[in-house]
């Protein structure tokens, strides 16, 4: 089993977290974690791929290990975090790399291709959206609402998000065997965003979301012109960014793959001998 190392780095003056393996000269690839999680998610994928790879997972700032300065101190914004890991992957010498994106990590990851198109490999992206159509407007409808006015009257409604139960239905909506899902992952998530001051962090973020959606347009562009190979793997039900957002991908990318899998939004959860797969065949035929 390859070794992980579980190192930090200072970047603009915030220690950051992240989880490497692999060989140093082998191809990169940069796994980008979603909300409310860190890159604890990628904790069984990453020995999966670093017999051949070269794996980078950071926690965002304000995520898992990093740093979490106060919401008062820092402007927590998703160019922001998008900067930090950029900021990263330079100090760790990362010009050329596969991106990995699910759930937040996807923003973050469109600002990293649209700043330095020529240093991506490959995207995969798992339920990591960057189409309006994957947007379950159920789930979406408080968020924006907070965004475009936020104040004690749109403010419940998104802050429920940081309840246990609402992170426990984020592991388990749209598994079909719930008992798959190791429950220590919705209770380490919920500790983690429970510290004193990290919900200012996360509502802040929520507020950000809406500056999200004007990058699409540009990221359709990149796909179009860069040639750069896309596999969607998705959970089809997942009731937070729909099936449609995976297919999607397929208008833009010409070299594509969709795959909608029987499960939900963290699909490596419950399914990650499926979602191993499909990325192991995908990286095989993708150019260094």
């Amino acid at each position: 089993m390859p070794l992980v190392h579980h190192r930090t780095a200072t970047v603009d003056g915030h220690e950051i977290f992240y989880r490497e393996a692999g060989p140093a000269d082998a191809p990169t690839i940069v796994l980008l974690h979603g909300y409310p999680t860190s890159s604890s998610m990628f904790r069984h994928l990453i020995p999966l791929l670093a017999g051949d790879h070269h794996v980078i997972a950071p926690d965002h700032l304000g995520f898992g290990h990093s740093a979490a300065p106060p919401a008062a101190e820092f402007d927590y914004t998703f160019d922001a975090l998008a900067d930090i890991t950029d900021g990263l992957l330079e100090l760790l010498g990362a010009d050329r790399y596969a991106l990995y994106v699910q759930d937040y990590g996807a923003p973050i990851g469109w600002r990293l291709a649209l700043a330095h198109p020529e240093r991506i490999t490959a995207i995969v992206t798992q339920n990591g959206n960057g189409y309006e159509d994957g947007f379950v407007e159920s789930f979406w409808a408080d968020v924006w609402a907070y965004g475009d006015a936020p104040g004690p009257e749109t403010e419940p409604a998104v802050r429920a998000a940081l309840d246990l139960d609402a992170i426990r239905w984020q592991y388990l909506h749209g598994v079909p065997d719930p008992g798959t899902v190791d429950p220590d992952t919705w209770h380490h998530d919920h500790a983690l965003v429970s510290r004193e001051g990290n919900d200012a962090v996360q509502l802040a973020l929520f507020r950000d979301y809406r500056t999200n959606r004007p990058l699409y347009p540009r990221l359709h562009g990149f796909l179009r012109s860069s040639g750069v190979p896309v596999l969607a793997v998705w959970g089809r039900n997942d009731e937070i960014f729909g099936p449609d957002g995976a297919r999607a991908f397929a208008r833009d990318a010409g070299d594509v793959e969709v795959h909608l899998v029987d499960g939900g939004h963290f699909l490596l959860e419950s399914h990650l001998d499926v979602v191993a797969g499909h990325l192991r065949r995908f990286l095989e035929r993708v150019p260094a």
